[in-house]
């Protein structure tokens, strides 16, 4: 049996099944696509009842997950609403851009190893790691993140004072 003869006879009967299992038409379809499109991904060969078999099966599974998926982004949305705040106003975003430019301007400023620390501990970087990037004792680090800090937040002072 070649694909499109299996497609014809196997499509209608798989997604009247998802319709029946799915949450609504879209996903019913999508659904049965994907199960179609794993039959060729994964090269499935046999006689087209087994076939026809793995289909449901790849199918139930597919509606099974994304049902599962769906279960747990409503749970932690209902724990963590997600309230749409609408554009910023004007002064408010003119004053969040002037402070990224200060922040810019301030580790622009800093020498290149402040600022490589500064930056790379923001990013979750351990001890460890920031004395490998700057090519330093890790016993050293703590002083010289404490010292680029100051530094950092003396520019920072001074230009919100200027």
């Amino acid at each position: 049996m070649d694909f499109d003869e299996l497609f014809e006879d196997v499509y209608p009967r798989l997604h009247r099944y998802c319709l029946r299992m799915a949450p609504d038409a879209d996903v019913a379809e999508d659904m049965a696509q994907e199960a179609f499109v794993r039959l060729l991904d994964r090269k499935v060969d046999g006689d087209p009842a087994g076939i026809r078999a793995w289909l449901f099966k790849v199918a139930t599974h597919l509606l099974r997950d994304r049902a599962r998926v769906q279960d747990n982004r409503d749970r932690l949305l209902q724990e963590n609403p997600v309230v749409p705040e609408g554009p910023p106003l004007p002064d408010e975003e003119l004053a969040q851009k002037e402070r990224v430019a200060g922040v810019r301007r301030v580790l622009a400023e800093l020498e290149d190893r402040e600022r490589t620390l500064l930056l790379l501990r923001e990013e979750g970087f351990s001890y460890r790691e920031l004395a490998e990037a700057v090519g330093v004792q890790p016993s050293s680090v703590g002083t010289l993140l404490i010292r680029a800090r100051r530094r950092f937040e003396e520019r920072m002072n001074g230009e919100s004072e200027a």
